[in-house]
């Protein structure tokens, strides 16, 4: 057992991060007790990176994908075909991160739909979830309308909401169609009311951590490059969120993670 905070920790396994961004990564994946890591291929470059790690290193497994924010230059014939080839290695679990992403670019939707449907269509023949990215710029929500619209209509399989916003609509759809709601570190940040209240309402069964490193470091790691250990601060903020013992909410994520992605 892990001391940490107030909390003892056995060991988390960390839903969602870039391990191929992050230098060292044999390092990363022995700090702070981690014990699992999916690493997310977000473009065709960063999907083979992702299964290689996974081939090298029994603890890591991959998905892969194309980040909506990349669809415009990313999503091609020969994007596509490696990216079929790849969804069916054992060590991939699952199609993404996709989605729609109207923070960073506002005029490319017609190409985030089309590659996000097609990775859809992908994720449910091969029989694997759906990594699911969603970002709108403040106070607007078409990014988040366009994926439940998506998600709505696809009949494929399971979603997992990375990064979750707390955004209502989609927390409702989600819910309905059970899926599956990933918590990164800035649900401990300060003003995310929204994403703690979903992070409380959000039922036990469909919870998942994740860090998105090397992004959106937890406090009390704010400002700092993200690592897949600090997983466990998240963990310990979700913990006392929701008044439970730190070992119980590993225990709860960490099977979740396993039967949501299939991990061995």
């Amino acid at each position: 057992m892990l001391r940490v905070g107030c909390g003892t920790v056995p060991g988390v396994i960390d839903s969602h991060c870039h391990l191929d961004y992050i230098e060292r990564p044999s390092e990363a994946l022995s700090e702070l007790g981690l014990t699992g890591v999916v690493c997310i291929g977000a473009s065709p470059e960063h999907a083979r990176a992702a299964v290689a790690l996974a081939e090298e290193f029994p603890q890591v497994w991959a998905t892969v994908g194309i980040h909506p924010t990349d669809a415009a230059e990313q999503d091609s014939p020969e994007a596509r075909a490696t990216l079929e080839a790849l969804a069916t290695h054992p060590r991939v679990v699952g199609v993404g991160e996709s989605g729609l992403d109207d923070y960073w670019a506002q005029d490319v939707r017609a190409q985030q739909m089309a590659a996000f449907e097609w990775q859809l269509d992908l994720a449910g023949r091969v029989g694997k979830p759906v990594v699911v990215h969603t970002r709108d710029r403040q106070g607007q929500e078409s990014a988040h309308v366009g994926v439940m619209e998506c998600l709505g209509a696809w009949g494929g399989g399971t979603a997992i909401l990375h990064c979750f916003s707390g955004h209502r609509g989609l927390l409702e759809v989600g819910l309905a169609r059970g899926d599956y709601f990933g918590f990164a570190g800035n649900v401990t940040f300060r003003n995310a009311p929204e994403i703690q209240a979903a992070a409380r309402e959000v039922p036990l069964d469909r919870l998942l951590v994740e860090t998105d490193a090397p992004f959106l470091a937890p406090v009390p790691k704010r400002g700092r490059p993200n690592r897949p250990g600090f997983v466990r601060y998240t963990l310990e903020f979700l913990a006392a969120l929701r008044g439970l013992p730190v070992e119980e909410l590993e225990r709860v994520t960490d099977e979740n993670a396993r039967r949501v992605y299939g991990l061995s």
